[in-house]
Order: structure tokens, then C-alpha cells, then sequence
């Protein structure tokens, strides 16, 4: 996802490139890095407080001092209305009830101010065009040339009627917006619950997204996410691109129009449907592995097992074990797996393959070979506090289970009532904002709490595959088989040449609306076993490909 970008001299240049092949979409906050409607809402919020605070002036505990650009960034900037409005009156003490979001613009409730701001910018909106970036437009443009995801996120409930006034509503794939949050009852920055929301609706995880961001709150946000890459916007000068580094911002930059380089290719990502079947494509494979050596990655739990509601309960069955044994005379055969290292060998029960635990981070293989990277070593103590944050906050919550392995965490989901699973994510995201060296994924009614380390299960295929073919594996094809979203790591690193001999990713197709980057389509558990067989048929002695 980040790539260096070695020849910037300028503090505000980045230095850190979007690098497509390994970005599956980009998150834009709206008003400051795409529109320019900043003034707009800064003023109304001026009109709004300094003829609030004169007429209060009076009052000894808060005194009257007119409302400031400093108040905006520090208290406004990128949060919903109704918790600005609370926020910036805290700072001057003044409390007042928060009231309803149906309170007239005239009462003085939070609610109530927050709708008379509302007006004054709806106002504006009204007799005023909205004006946009070219450097926002010029990336986004690029970016869907490119197939990549695209999103905008904004606090306000206007994001909708900016968007059209601007004429630009068709140039992102999800919106996320105050009228969600309001709905979807989603906290405001610097929760990161509104990223993690965009990321849910395009299908991806937040480490495989790099957010835009020029609001203070907005960029601290998104650090909290684990997202890949979160880019500052500065569009206002030196002292807000150090607030936005101190914020957690990965790169600060006045422009985007540096954050692509020329001549970026396109990503071959498409819609899991679109994805061809291994059975039209027998013949290419067979050609393709012919005179060559085979190392097959496989992912357990809805690729070697169909998905089971109790995570505890997805054995492998004996048809299944008996063609990977069989396989392994003749191919080099690993199990890479989010499951603990030692609970996924002991549901496969072949001491003759290898087996990468905990999404890569315990390898381990035959002859009592065994491997900890010490990638996952230093965050054992962030999982332990993690892990008994989790068990202790979702005690009460029906059916969650919380999975502990040795460098991560499973937060399992799939026996929660629908009702109670706002609740859920909420416990988790409030747990993981107080452990900034963990980031969290999303798989099949499942989150995964990682280390926050530059490790996946492609990094896990590569290693492996150093160690069985010294040389980067060169003379090796390497055959990996996943579902999930955590898998299609190992699928970026094959489709673009980076393992052995090039590679074949190979997905096992569900009814989700996704992307791949996998090469071929299997139906289902079932499926897989038929496509082991038969290349098994071909790598044969006496018939090897």
C-alpha cells in the first residue's frame, strides 16, 4: 500500500505514493479536500456563535470572546454538528440540554443551535456554487480509470446536496454521511467508525484503504482505523500540517496531484462473478504447470471446510485430508490460516505438509521445523490487553466468542441477534482506540484483531516459498486457494508476478458483491476437493505436468 517516494524535497510534498497494485480504494473526506465549502461552514458557524455568545455575554462563567478560525479546526472541523456545537460550548463552559434533533433552530438546545447553523449554510447552499479541487477530481478521475474503489465521507447531513450541487454525486461508489451516522447510530471523529463504515460498504478491510483526509479529528480517525495510508490535506499552512502529522497523518501534503506517479497501472481487480471457472480454464492451468514444480497454499475455514456457525465445530473431513496427503508426494502443500498455528494442524492432522497460523505469523512445518517472526513477537502484550478489553466488554453481548491465538484475535459474530451487533462493533472499535499497535479486519461474520505490523498472508506465501525454493522461489508455480477478504493478499502478490514463477490465485466464489484479484473461480467446498483430485491426476508420476 505505501511505496517511497524518494525524490521529494519539500515538507509538504509527500514522500509516500499511492501505489495502485496494492490499493483496493481510496476514502476522501469532502468539504476541504475535495469541495471548498470551508468558508462557507466556518462562517455560518461564526454567525451562529458569535451572536450566541454576545448575547451571553453577560454570564461571568463564560464570558464573551468572538468565535475563531482556532475554534473551528479545533472543535468543529470534520465532526457532526450537534457534537461541535457541544464541544465548542464545553470550551467556553457553558452546558445547555442536548435536546432533539427535531428542536426548532430557535430553542437553545445543542439540537436546537445545531439546526440554526444548518440553516444559515443551507442558506448559502441555495444562492451559491459549490466549488471543488482540481487535484481531487484529476485523482479521482484516475483512480476510476484504475478500478479503484472509491469513497466520501462527511459528518454533515448536506453531503448529499453538496454533492449534486457540485455536479460530482457519480464519481464515488459508497457515500457515508451525518444522515448514516444519525441512522446507524455511529459515533463522530476521532471514532474512525465512519471510515470503518465506508470500508464495510465497498468490501474491503481498512488495511487495504488509505483515506484523504485535512481535518485534524478526521486524520486522527483514521489513524485509529489501521488504515494502510492516511494522507493529510494541507490547504491552509505550516501550523496545521504539524497538527495534522501529530494527528497521526502518515504524509502531509498540499497537493494530490503527487501522490500518483505518471503511467500508474490499472489494477486487474473484478466482481467475484465475473471471475472465470477453473473447469473452462483445465487446459491453460495444465499447460501452465507443465515441467514445473507446484507449491499449493490452501486457507482452511470455507475452503478446505464450509462455513460453520460454531467456529469450534469446522472439521475437516477424511475425503479432504486423504487428497491433500495425497497431494504432498508430489507438491510442496501449506495451510495458511487465521486459526492458531497449532489448532489448524491439529484439524488438518498431516505431519507431512507446512502450516502458517495466526494470518502468517507462527509457521511451522514437517520434522518439528517451527518458525515465530518476530514481526508478531513485540505486540503479544497488545493482544493480551486487547483480548481481556474484548472478553470483558462483550460478556453481555449474546453469541459473540472471543478467539484468542497467539498474535491475534478472532471476534466471532455469526450466532449475534442482528439487533445487538451496533453494539458489538461499537465495544470493539472503543476497545482497539485505546491499542494503537493493533488494527482490525473484517472476514465472514468475523473481525480480526492483528498487530499493526506490515504482514499478511501474501507476505506469509513469499516467505514460504523463499524457504522451499531459495532464490524467491524461481522455480516454483505457486497455486493458492482462499475465500475470504484476508486471502486476496496472497491473491495481489501472484497476479502481480511478485512469487516464484508468476502463480495462480484461485477464489472460491460466494454471493458477495466483492472484488478479487484471484485468476480462477471455485463453487464451493466441494468443488475444491473435485479441482485437488484432478491436479493431483496431472502432477502424478507417470503423468506430471
Amino acid at each position: 500500500m505505501i511505496k517511497l517516494h524518494e525524490n521529494s524535497s519539500s515538507a509538504e510534498h509527500p514522500q509516500v505514493l499511492l501505489d495502485l497494485a496494492n490499493t483496493g480504494a481510496v476514502i476522501f473526506d469532502l468539504d476541504g479536500v475535495i469541495t471548498d465549502t470551508r468558508c462557507a461552514h466556518e462562517a455560518a458557524w461564526k454567525r451562529l456563535f458569535d451572536e450566541y455568545l454576545e448575547e451571553h455575554g453577560a454570564q461571568p462563567q463564560s464570558g464573551f470572546a468572538p468565535f475563531s478560525h482556532e475554534d473551528y479546526s479545533k472543535y468543529l472541523d470534520g465532526k457532526p454538528r450537534y457534537d461541535g456545537v457541544h464541544d465548542f460550548l464545553a470550551s467556553r463552559d457553558i452546558q445547555l440540554p442536548w435536546g432533539d434533533p427535531g428542536d426548532s433552530p430557535k430553542q437553545e438546545t445543542v439540537c436546537g443551535l445545531g439546526n440554526r447553523k444548518n440553516r444559515f449554510f443551507s442558506e448559502w447552499l441555495e444562492t451559491n456554487r459549490v466549488d471543488t479541487f482540481p487535484d481531487a477530481l484529476d485523482l479521482l478521475a484516475r483512480l476510476n480509470r484504475a478500478n479503484i474503489g472509491t469513497a466520501v465521507i462527511s459528518a454533515s447531513r448536506n453531503c448529499k446536496a453538496v454533492l449534486a450541487n457540485a455536479g460530482i454525486s457519480d464519481l464515488f461508489q459508497v457515500k457515508v454521511d451525518g444522515v448514516d451516522m444519525a441512522e446507524l447510530g455511529l459515533p463522530g471523529k476521532p471514532d474512525p467508525a465512519i471510515f470503518l463504515q465506508a470500508t464495510e460498504r465497498l468490501g474491503l478491510r481498512p488495511e487495504r484503504a488509505a483515506v484523504i483526509e485535512d481535518a485534524l479529528a478526521g486524520v486522527e480517525a483514521a489513524a485509529r482505523g489501521g488504515f494502510a495510508l492516511v494522507v493529510g490535506v494541507n490547504r491552509e499552512g505550516s501550523d496545521h500540517g504539524d497538527g495534522l502529522r501529530k494527528s497521526g497523518a502518515n504524509v502531509v501534503t498540499d497537493t494530490l496531484d503527487l501522490l500518483l506517479e505518471d503511467g500508474e497501472r490499472s489494477v486487474p481487480a473484478a466482481a467475484m462473478a465475473e471471475i472465470p471457472s477453473v473447469w473452462k480454464s483445465c487446459e491453460e492451468i495444465k499447460q501452465r504447470l507443465k515441467g514445473k514444480r507446484i507449491a499449493l497454499f490452501l486457507d482452511y475455514d470455507g475452503t478446505l471446510t464450509p462455513i460453520v456457525e460454531d467456529y469450534r465445530k469446522a472439521e475437516l473431513s477424511g475425503q479432504m485430508r486423504d487428497i491433500i496427503g495425497k497431494l504432498a508426494r508430489t507438491c510442496t502443500v501449506a495451510v495458511i490460516s487465521g486459526r492458531d498455528l497449532e489448532n489448524v494442524r491439529k484439524l488438518v492432522g498431516l505431519d507431512q505438509i507446512f502450516y502458517a497460523g495466526s494470518h502468517g505469523f507462527d509457521i511451522a512445518g514437517p520434522h518439528g521445523w517451527h518458525e515465530e517472526l518476530q514481526q508478531g513477537k513485540k505486540f503479544l502484550a497488545d493482544l493480551d490487553s486487547a483480548e481481556a478489553g474484548l472478553t470483558e466488554g462483550l460478556r453481555n453481548i449474546d453469541g459473540a466468542a472471543v478467539e484468542r491465538k497467539k498474535f491475534s484475535i478472532a471476534v466471532h459474530f455469526r450466532q449475534v441477534p442482528d439487533e445487538e451487533l451496533p453494539e458489538m462493533e461499537k465495544i470493539v472499535a472503543r476497545v482497539l482506540a485505546d491499542h494503537s499497535r493493533l488494527q482490525r479486519s473484517s472476514g465472514k461474520k468475523v473481525f480480526d484483531v492483528k498487530p499493526r505490523a506490515d504482514w499478511h498472508k501474501g507476505k506469509a506465501l513469499l516467505w514460504l516459498l523463499e524457504k522451499f525454493d531459495p532464490g524467491e522461489g524461481a522455480g516454483m508455480v505457486p497455486i493458492y486457494i482462499g475465500d475470504d477478504t484476508t486471502d486476496e493478499d496472497a491473491f495481489r502478490v501472484l497476479r502481480h508476478g511478485k512469487a516464484g514463477d508468476g502463480g495462480i490465485g484461485i477464489v472460491v466464489r460466494d454471493d458477495s458483491k466483492r472484488e478479487t484479484m484471484a485468476h480462477y473461480a471455485l463453487e464451493g467446498t466441494d468443488d475444491v476437493a473435485d479441482f485437488l483430485s484432478w491436479l493431483d491426476t496431472i502432477t502424478a508420476p507417470g503423468d506430471k505436468a
